[in-house]
């Protein structure tokens, strides 16, 4: 565990109507839910809050490109919300890949007896967590952090 980097980091999940959080101790034993955020003028605000309560290293942020890797209109939003974020909240901000998170969270959920539509409160806390999980256990196994940070050109696009 020589190159894993001790402190809580925040999960986001970025979605059109709302924001999964999701939370690891400072050891990165476990990612746990936090929160579902509605997304709104005020996600931000929420999320500046949320840091605020548990002084994060950084905040690991979803990034859903496509299965081919590629940018979609959904990517531009989570770097845009992201970069937001960096900037209000002076957290860092790490991207990752999320290309599975979600439907990793709705099987999950599924297999826990969940129906879809019961899920959709929790379900972006689950894809935060899983996210979370994903990012803190290949920084564990590498002892590089997972994905990429913002730069400060991304801030000021």
């Amino acid at each position: 565990m020589s190159g894993f980097r001790r402190g809580v980091r925040l999960g986001i999940d970025v979605g059109r109507a709302r924001v999964g959080v999701a939370r690891c101790d400072p050891d990165g034993m476990l990612a746990v839910p936090v929160e579902t955020v509605p997304r709104d003028d005020l996600s931000i605000d929420r999320l500046v809050q949320i840091a605020g309560e548990y002084d994060p290293l950084e905040f690991v942020v979803g990034l859903p490109v496509n299965m081919q890797g590629a940018d979609t209109a959904s990517t531009t939003d989570a770097r845009e919300f992201a970069a937001a974020l960096h900037a209000r909240s002076g957290v860092p901000v790490r991207l990752v890949d999320e290309r599975l998170s979600t439907v990793s969270a709705h099987a999950a959920l599924r297999s826990s007896g969940r129906s879809q539509k019961n899920s959709r409160s929790i379900v972006d806390q689950v894809a935060a967590v899983v996210l979370l999980q994903q990012a803190i256990d290949m920084e564990k196994s590498t002892g590089n952090p997972a994905g990429a940070t913002i730069s400060p050109d991304e801030e000021h696009a």
